[in-house]
């Protein structure tokens, strides 16, 4: 049985930081798909098209990653796709403190799939959407905080 990993986010834009997390994950799987979800608890900055495309361009290099979207609970689309595990990124202890509440509801629900978080590499671990659209919104360059495929115009 291959083992498949969800990496969800609304990726509102993808960073350089999303990318080296899921690149470090790809020892450990045999294919990742990397889920454009919808939060409702966020107002996104760009359309969901745009936003599948950059993370499609950042991994077209990548067959063993596949990119989709999903609306609803990721526990669910965990299980439309046979994925067995859930990867998260966690930048310090709001994070995980964040991500360790909806692993434990997402057990609960789903007691076959089980969260993985991954720590960033230094350098990446103070880049976020939330910065970059920041960044964007006041006119600043974001090049050295998104992925080299993409290129973004505010």
């Amino acid at each position: 049985m291959p083992k498949i990993a969800l990496f969800p986010g609304s990726f509102d834009p993808i960073t350089r930081g999303h990318e080296a997390l899921i690149r470090k994950a790809l020892p450990l799987f045999d294919k990742i798909i990397v889920v454009i979800g919808d939060n409702t608890r966020k107002h996104t900055m760009f359309p969901l098209e745009q936003r599948l495309l950059w993370v499609r361009q950042t991994f077209a290099d990548t067959p063993q990653i596949e990119v989709a979207c999903h609306h609803g609970l990721t526990v669910d689309y965990c299980h439309e796709v046979g994925a067995r595990y859930i990867i998260r990124g966690v930048r310090n202890g709001i994070d995980f403190g964040y991500e360790q509440e909806i692993a434990r509801i997402n057990k609960e629900i789903a007691p076959d799939v089980e969260s993985v978080f991954l720590l960033p590499d230094a350098g990446t671990e103070v880049v976020s959407s939330t910065m970059v659209r920041e960044l964007l919104t006041f006119g600043k360059d974001v090049t050295p905080y998104i992925p080299a495929a993409i290129h973004i115009e505010r």
